[in-house]
């Protein structure tokens, strides 16, 4: 029997919160809370899809790579992307067991390690703009720049990052094995962080590049290549309103495709705020997506699924 399938995204800030220092306690924790919301899909009868960020994960860990650079060579953004998704993958999958065994659900959980490929013509390239680790002095910063040919800005006066690439995703190399693990009945946690960027070169082999792809739009094409039935984005707010902020303000609870088209050529979605969320749920239902789903993390784990948020479907 084929399944209906929910795919469910993420912010690395769901095991990473703002203002805590990155314990592992603290985002096993937080792991724990997610997994209470994550179960409460599986209990609605969906085989669940999540993809995560990893944003504040791998900021830490480039930090910690160049503390320890005198003693170890730092390793590049592909593999620190990897192990961002491994070690997630584990706190989440592990949280996500003990839940539904908790309720007694017969659910698998497997993490999936998920390169994604890239264009090595895309424009992003050519004007890396994606800050990345710590911040540097400019010294420190000029050295990089000749030792290891990095791309660095300074940034508002705090010091200079390393910027790189974000590219579009174009393939998603384990997608077959993601749709049979779903299909057998397992939840699958993959796509951490937008994927492990990858070039196909001259013959068609993978190669690592140094680039961060955006988690949102691969896990729009994610869950239109996997015919997903509901795509959901959790954000800031429990529902997504028109003239958020002012006295004219109000949520809905359920608009089409082509409601949603407008009001972001209108202005309605800030780039900086619900823009990115509404144009990848606009991308998945161009994909032949169903229905995209958005709410806020809590709103998800203490309401109603079935009545929860915006719903954003075809027309």
């Amino acid at each position: 029997m084929t399944r209906k399938i929910a795919l469910l995204a993420i912010g690395g800030n769901a095991l990473l919160k703002e203002k805590e220092r990155g314990l592992q306690e603290e985002q096993l924790e937080n792991a724990r809370e997610t997994a209470e919301m994550l179960a409460r899909v599986v209990a609605e009868g969906y085989a669940l899809c999540v993809v995560h960020g990893n944003g504040p994960q791998v900021g830490n860990l480039l930090i910690q790579q160049e503390a320890g650079s005198g003693q170890i060579p730092p390793y590049s953004l592909d593999i620190c992307g990897a192990m961002t998704q491994g070690s997630m993958g584990y706190m989440l999958e592990r949280m996500l067991i003990n839940r539904l065994r908790f309720m007694k659900l017969d659910a698998p959980v497997t993490s999936v390690l998920t390169e994604v490929v890239v264009d090595k013509e895309d424009k992003g390239f050519q004007d890396p703009t994606k800050p990345v680790g710590p911040f540097y002095p400019e010294f420190r910063a000029l050295e990089l720049m000749r030792s290891k040919r990095w791309k660095m800005k300074e940034d508002s006066g705090r010091g200079w990052r390393k910027v790189v690439p974000s590219p579009k995703p174009i393939e998603i190399v384990q997608l077959d094995a993601i749709k049979t693990l779903l299909q057998s009945g397992s939840s699958v946690i993959a796509g951490g962080g937008g994927g492990i960027p990858v070039i196909r070169d001259a013959s068609g082999l993978l190669v690592g590049v140094e680039a961060v792809i955006d988690k949102d739009r691969l896990s729009a094409l994610l869950a239109a290549q996997l015919g997903a039935d509901l795509f959901i984005i959790l954000t800031g707010v429990a529902k997504v309103a028109l003239d958020f902020g002012k006295p004219t303000q109000r949520w809905m609870d359920r608009i089409t495709a082509s409601e949603a088209r407008k009001h972001l050529a209108e202005g309605q979605f800030p780039p900086g705020s619900m823009g990115p969320k509404i144009e990848s749920a606009l991308s998945y239902l161009d994909g032949g997506g169903h229905e995209v789903l958005i709410t806020t993390a809590e709103a998800l784990a203490t309401e109603d699924p079935a009545t929860v948020g915006t719903r954003i479907v075809r027309d």
